[in-house]
């Protein structure tokens, strides 16, 4: 396409030249017959020719010499603004190549300074990436906390102080195999009666188990239904670490008592807070046990 621009440019500057010799009248009469010929061609075919990227460049660059309060007079195929529009949209397609050619955006953080943070993460275990920050900051290398995070991150560095140990989704999947949460929802029966069941979540399988059902849940019922959970567990008893559970009337010390006894320590929530137990929260809010 470039070439075929170069050849049209040449070949009219060459027509351009041998039009200079000529007379007036005789260029005024070309003039006027290529303008007729135009005009007898717009009349025929109403729709603009398809004009491909040379021959718009070279319309541009014709056109760029003739006096802007001369443009409008002119018949062409095309207005004036059309013409420019062509010519903006060509310099916007330049800078947009220029910018790809890896000179827009933040530049790239040299070797040196990924070896030297990479360096003191290896040399100082209980240093953070932020830390690591403010040491650069007092050698004179200006990078942000950013950078030095995703330096850390891409070689596989963990965080502080623990870089050598367990990444952080072994170590919450570990957790979450000890820890346990109960929580009661309401259920209508057909003849209008309000029954309540307790149910409980662990916290790695996403199991539910319903411990029972009653109309009048007290501190007794609520223990009872304990037992029945440490029994129903058997082996499993000695993984369960940890109990959730909120703070209402319906859960008694009792409870607590027989959790302890089998090595289950009890959490409480704070008031009104149900994100300190969302799992079963979530579930007993939506319903979601009312298929179980």
């Amino acid at each position: 396409m470039c070439l075929r621009f170069v050849f049209l440019l040449i070949t009219r500057m060459t027509s351009w030249r041998r039009l200079s010799r000529r007379e007036e009248a005789w260029k005024t009469a070309e003039i006027l017959l290529l303008r007729h010929q135009l005009a007898v061609l717009q009349r025929e075919q109403p729709r603009r020719p398809n004009l491909d990227w040379a021959d718009r460049a070279l319309l541009a660059t014709l056109l760029s010499v003739i006096p802007t309060a001369r443009r409008h007079g002119l018949r062409l195929l095309v207005t004036p603004d059309t013409i420019v529009r062509w010519h903006r949209g060509t310099i916007r397609r330049r800078l947009a190549a220029r910018s790809k050619r890896g000179r827009a955006g933040r530049p790239a953080t040299r070797r040196n300074i990924k070896a030297l943070v990479l360096r003191l993460a290896r040399e100082n275990l209980a240093e953070g990436y932020r830390r690591i920050h403010g040491e650069l900051a007092d050698l004179g290398v200006k990078i942000a906390a950013s950078t030095a995070w995703e330096i850390l991150k891409k070689a596989g560095t963990g965080p502080a102080p623990r870089r050598t140990g367990p990444a952080w989704s072994p170590f919450l999947r570990s957790q979450a195999e000890a820890i346990l949460a109960c929580d009661f929802f309401a259920a209508d029966l057909l003849d209008g009666t309000r029954a309540y069941v307790l149910a409980v979540i662990e916290h790695a399988g996403r199991r539910i188990r319903i411990l029972g059902v009653t109309l009048h849940p007290a501190g007794e019922w609520t223990a009872r239904q304990a037992r029945n959970l440490i029994m129903d567990l058997g082996e499993q008893t000695r993984r369960v670490k940890f109990m959730i559970r909120d703070r209402g009337s319906n859960f008694a010390s009792v409870l607590d008592a027989v959790l302890a006894g089998a090595g289950i320590r009890t959490v409480l929530c704070n008031v009104r807070t149900p994100r300190m137990k969302p799992l079963v929260s979530h579930c007993t809010s939506s319903g979601r046990f009312a298929g179980v």
